[in-house]
């Protein structure tokens, strides 16, 4: 009998390919996985609305969402880390000031503090789902925020990464960057979902592809970059399997031999 182990799977790049798709063998690779008793889980940098869909599709009701600051485990809470309010008003502030738009989010909407922008439409729209933020200033007042977006070219976010101490800012598009409370990250998400579980560190792994997959990939002892990812981020990683699109989940799972 197969000894049961948790995977842990990012999203973009990793589970859906640069169209947003889903390969047939990824998903029969899950199922299998299923099948054999494996625990099966997301880690994202997504917002739990935004990949709701793909959670029914593959019935997975345990993810680390928000690079870490929101978890959930077999659909109830687990563990969430929202950001500091005081100093996100001030970001806030900062970034009129120099006209970089903000997207407020929260567990279940996400809200722009300008009525519109071009660069939020550039950068929501490669995520290509059915969600767009509107207009709400003040959403943030009132309810925790897990994560904000802030729209800048590279290398702007240098002025609020000096002043803003509270906070971790990840690039993730060349006018996007997320913005997460200081030292959250999937690996401190999935540290609380294996606690919680009791998997030991020889039977956990994960599949990424992203700079925000780092410190995943080095924590998760048995880590999996993907083919498409850059090579600064194989090089966290303890294997290298094909990419998305070559089928790169199944050439993974069975190179670890997870599934033959």
């Amino acid at each position: 009998m197969i000894e049961a182990s948790i995977i842990f799977f990012d999203i973009d790049g990793t589970l859906l390919t640069q169209d947003k798709e889903l390969p047939l063998s990824t998903k029969k690779a899950i199922f299998k996985l299923k099948e054999l008793g494996h625990e099966i889980a997301i880690a994202t940098g997504r917002a739990p609305f935004m990949f709701e869909n793909l959670r029914k599709e593959l019935q997975i009701n345990t993810f680390v969402s928000y690079n870490g600051q929101y978890v959930v485990l077999n659909g109830k809470l687990l563990y969430a880390n929202p950001l500091k309010i005081s100093a996100l008003e001030k970001l806030t502030e900062a970034a009129l000031i120099s006209n970089h738009p903000v997207v407020f989010m929260d567990h279940e909407d996400m809200k722009a503090n300008v009525p519109s922008h071009p660069y939020i439409k550039e950068s929501i729209d490669t995520l290509k789902i059915d969600l767009f933020p509107t207009h709400d200033p003040y959403y943030y007042k009132g309810r925790e925020i897990y994560q904000t977006i802030l729209f800048c070219q590279e290398g702007e976010e240098k002025q609020y990464q000096q002043e803003f101490q509270d906070f971790d800012f990840v690039r993730w598009h060349p006018v996007s960057v997320d913005v997460l409370p200081r030292g959250g990250s999937k690996a401190k998400g999935i540290e609380k979902i294996v606690e919680k579980l009791g998997f030991v560190k020889e039977r956990q792994y994960a599949f990424g592809d992203g700079l925000n997959d780092i410190e995943m990939l080095t924590s998760v002892k048995n880590s999996v970059a993907m083919g498409n990812a850059e090579d600064n981020v194989k090089a966290t990683a303890r294997y290298v399997t094909k990419s998305v699109e070559d089928n790169g989940i199944l050439h993974g799972l069975q190179m670890l031999g997870l599934i033959k």
